[in-house]
């Protein structure tokens, strides 16, 4: 039950990812970890939603990853309260740690609005089985680090207990 829940709750986050990001060509999240590793995907989650702080063209066109993801950071620090959580150079690698991206994430989604249509939601049941989590990655997740899945279950049922989901 507690790998349905998660399972349920990744998938309302990266819904609510891809309706918030879906204006920006250059970005297309279908998971929580090679998504994010240019940094385009965290400054396109802010700019949508708080378009007034940043140019979004000068960010996405002459920046480094390490560089946007750095401004992202400090976007959500600065602006949003966010601690800076994750160190740049972790993220902009060929696999980011998971976890730490969705940690990261769902502290955006704690401060940002969450509304999450139901054609979000279906989109990212479409997503090829290989961009979402699976039982056994959950399995395998679960024993390797039993605490911090309790904690980070914990704290996205307390988030998603919040999430508005839109009928069309």
């Amino acid at each position: 039950m507690a790998g349905l829940q998660q399972t349920n709750s990744e998938m309302i986050l990266l819904s609510w990812v891809r309706q918030s990001t879906r204006n920006y060509p250059q970005v297309n999240v279908t998971n929580f970890t090679t998504s994010w590793s240019d940094g385009l995907a965290f400054n396109a989650l802010l700019h949508s939603h708080r378009p007034d702080l940043f140019d979004w063209n000068a960010v996405a066109s002459q920046q480094s990853p390490v560089q946007r993801l750095d401004h992202a950071f400090n976007i959500a620090r600065k602006h949003l309260g966010i601690e800076k959580l994750l160190d740049p150079e972790d993220v902009a690698t060929a696999c980011p740690d998971k976890k730490s991206i969705l940690m990261y994430v769902t502290s955006l989604f704690q401060v940002l609005p969450q509304q999450v249509t139901m054609e979000a939601i279906r989109e990212v049941e479409m997503l090829p089985r290989h961009s979402r989590v699976t039982r056994e990655e959950h399995i395998e997740v679960h024993e390797q680090h039993f605490s911090q899945e309790v904690s980070f279950s914990f704290l996205l049922s307390s988030c998603f207990s919040k999430v508005l989901v839109s009928l069309p």
